[in-house]
């Protein structure tokens, strides 16, 4: 089972239209998104993608209440500051991950295979104990100038990043 990881979009709906194309290619079954979606109309484009999304919120999420309303309407899992998903057996944490100390707490948790964050805009993939912690980096784009995401593998627990620049 493969499930698409991203974070930081933004409101980036060029970027997310595209993420959203190469999910369906490459198979994604589900998305993880680790926060900073930004306005709700984010959030409700990328349900389009007719997938199960689970989400957490980021520090420039705006409109948190009026952002449970629609996800709700659209299907999305908005799981508040904090989420877990299971799949195959697979615990994940979500977190945007703006303190350091809780994303390594997590992972040294031994609760976890994986923990999926955001916040730092740069991808990056390590093991902390026997956890995985992804950062799909910035899908929007901005920062970087690398827009990219990530597709986790569950069968092999590999991670592979998808760049669009």
């Amino acid at each position: 089972m493969k499930i698409a990881l991203m974070a930081d979009t933004h409101d980036n709906l060029r970027n997310l239209d595209a993420f959203t194309k190469l999910f369906l290619r490459r198979g994604v079954e589900a998305i993880i998104h680790a926060g900073d979606w930004c306005a709700p109309f984010t959030m409700v484009r990328l349900a389009k993608i007719g997938r199960p999304i689970y989400g957490v919120f980021g520090n420039v999420d705006g409109e948190r209440e009026y952002m449970m309303v629609k996800a709700s309407e659209v299907g999305v899992n908005l799981l508040g500051d904090f989420g877990e998903v299971s799949f195959n057996g697979v615990k994940i944490a979500v977190i945007h991950g703006v303190d350091e100390r809780i994303i390594t707490a997590l992972a040294k948790s031994g609760i976890y295979n994986v923990v999926v964050r955001g916040h730092t805009h740069k991808y990056s993939v390590k093991r902390i104990s026997n956890c995985i912690v992804v950062n799909p980096g910035e899908a929007c784009g901005y920062l970087s100038g690398k827009a990219s995401t990530a597709i986790l593998d569950l069968d092999t627990l590999t991670v592979d990043p998808l760049f669009l620049n």
